[in-house]
């Protein structure tokens, strides 16, 4: 039995699914947090998140990595762990210090820094030659104006630090440009309190189907899983509304795929990972969007079991022990899984959501969770404002997204506004 200490999760699926697959695989683990409240709010109403079923469930200020690792070495020299994880993005460069320093199993420390960094993954990448947009990094307006009239308009703008599609915004013209920059610049600190670096990201807009590749590292070697294609919304925002597993694409794009991914890995230096890495498709070839050093999220984890048989969270689990984890496929009886999020347009107070009965028990339904009347409802602006999703699969092919949005398309939310 393995004990790992957990700093920080997520508090959606990730945070349930890394849990069990601890205990199911037959280890323990300690959670490391800096606020324990966090995650009792996320939890649902008179039950307790399955973080706090930890061995021990300790606080300390895990923003602070350089006062983190003397901490940690002391409790390593009391409760002895044997890998540290995090399905946290803005904690996976400090569990690859507190692994380093603890002499534990991990990716080296400046692979996920550089990962974890949207500038400097462009830079790497692009000094290695995996293909990518053209790019530029830009620390105030000026730089900023100059440097989109350089790449042409339109073009992407990211924050160099957020997850979730936050702040990522399509814009055509300097008028949009300016209006996006002050929205990035108006968010100085993330949702866990960690500030923000100023710098912004400008990227030229690339074109076709996008899809990620879900990887396992260990020993020098990357193991594609497979690839999950992907649906966006919300324009000029880049919301996901839905995924499938495999991919709808023909063998030569898949493979395609599959090696820009292990290539941008390798640049990286990236190993003891489950890496989720995006990917557009572009007239021209794959383009890399950006490498995520954990494991997907918007239960893509699950689609990938469901269709393969194959639990990342378990490898993800394995890898942080440094344990050789179990990516064989086996017959699940089913050929296709998707995912379908359902996203508001308006702000205010959900009322209802027409049409949902008994959409658990419909055919083909693997899952189905809705927010509640009276959930505050905000207009979506990127992956954290969902009102819920509905998971199914094809036994016989790559019908499930279809399935999804038919059963998404029954939906209709009620929201009163204020």
């Amino acid at each position: 039995m393995g004990h790992l200490l957990m700093i920080e999760s997520w508090v959606g699926s990730m945070s349930r699914l890394l849990p069990r697959a601890v205990r199911e695989s037959g280890h323990e683990f300690t959670f490391l947090t800096r606020d324990l409240h966090h995650y009792l709010r996320s939890a649902p109403e008179g039950a307790s998140h399955p973080l706090l079923g930890a061995r021990n469930v300790l606080t300390w200020d895990t923003n602070d990595t350089q006062a983190l690792l003397p901490q940690v070495e002391r409790l390593h020299a009391a409760l002895g762990f044997d890998g540290v994880i995090t399905s946290c993005d803005y904690y996976l460069p400090a569990v690859a210090e507190v692994a380093a320093r603890l002499g534990l199993p991990g990716a080296p420390p400046g692979a996920v820094a550089d990962a974890c960094r949207k500038d400097a993954t462009r830079r790497v990448l692009h000094a290695a030659g995996v293909p990518g947009p053209r790019f530029a990094v830009c620390t105030d307006w000026a730089q900023a104006a100059e440097a989109a009239r350089e790449i042409g308009y339109p073009l992407v703008i990211k924050p160099v630090d957020l997850c979730a599609g936050m702040f990522v915004r399509r814009v055509d013209d300097e008028g949009d440009l300016s209006r996006a920059y002050r929205a990035l610049a108006d968010f100085p600190v993330n949702a866990r309190g960690q500030r923000r670096a100023p710098q912004v990201l400008l990227e030229e807009l690339l074109e076709g189907p996008e899809v990620s590749v879900e990887t396992v590292s260990f020993d020098g070697k990357s193991h594609v899983v497979g690839v999950t294609d992907k649906s966006v919304g919300g324009a000029p925002a880049f919301i996901e509304t839905g995924h499938m597993f495999p991919a709808a694409l023909d063998a030569e794009s898949t493979t395609a795929a599959a090696s820009t991914a292990q290539d941008a890995l390798a640049a990286l230096g990236l190993d003891h990972v489950v890496a989720h890495t995006e990917i557009k498709l572009t007239a021209h070839g794959p383009r890399v969007v950006e490498v995520n050093p954990r494991p997907a999220g918007n239960r893509i984890t699950e689609l990938v079991r469901h269709v393969t048989g194959i639990d990342l969270a378990a490898a993800f689990v394995d890898v942080a022990l440094g344990n050789t984890p179990d990516l064989a496929a086996r017959d699940t009886g089913l050929e296709s899984a998707a995912i379908g999020f359902l996203v508001p347009e308006t702000a205010g107070v959900l009322e209802a959501i027409e049409g949902a009965d008994g959409l658990a028990e419909r055919p083909g339904v693997l899952e189905a969770q809705l927010a509640e009347p009276g959930a505050t409802v905000k207009a979506a602006g990127s992956n954290n404002e969902y009102l819920g999703h509905v998971m199914a699969a094809d036994p016989t092919g790559g019908g499930a997204r279809a399935r999804v949005e038919e059963l998404l398309g029954a939906l209709r939310p009620r929201v009163a506004t204020r």
